[in-house]
């Protein structure tokens, strides 16, 4: 279960939403986060493979250390 309070404006945009549409607002409240929640965590996991590369290489890698590193080819 999960409880949020949304902004007035938000959630006259939500009710209009559901009522154009036949669908509940729990509907589109979960559709929301199911779209956005594996871009949240992509953006974390990201932000901390870079805090651990930064700790192993502060001052980063060449272009070619990472070619290099990653196999990529021309």
């Amino acid at each position: 279960m999960l409880t949020i309070r949304l902004p007035a404006d938000i959630e006259n945009r939500l009710e209009t939403l559901s009522k154009t549409t036949g669908r509940t607002k729990t509907f589109y409240a979960r559709e929301a986060i199911l779209v956005h929640l594996e871009a949240l965590e992509d953006h974390y996991e990201a932000k901390q493979r870079l805090a651990d590369l930064r700790a192993v290489r502060p001052h980063g890698m060449t272009l070619e250390e990472a070619l290099s590193h990653y196999w990529v080819e021309d």
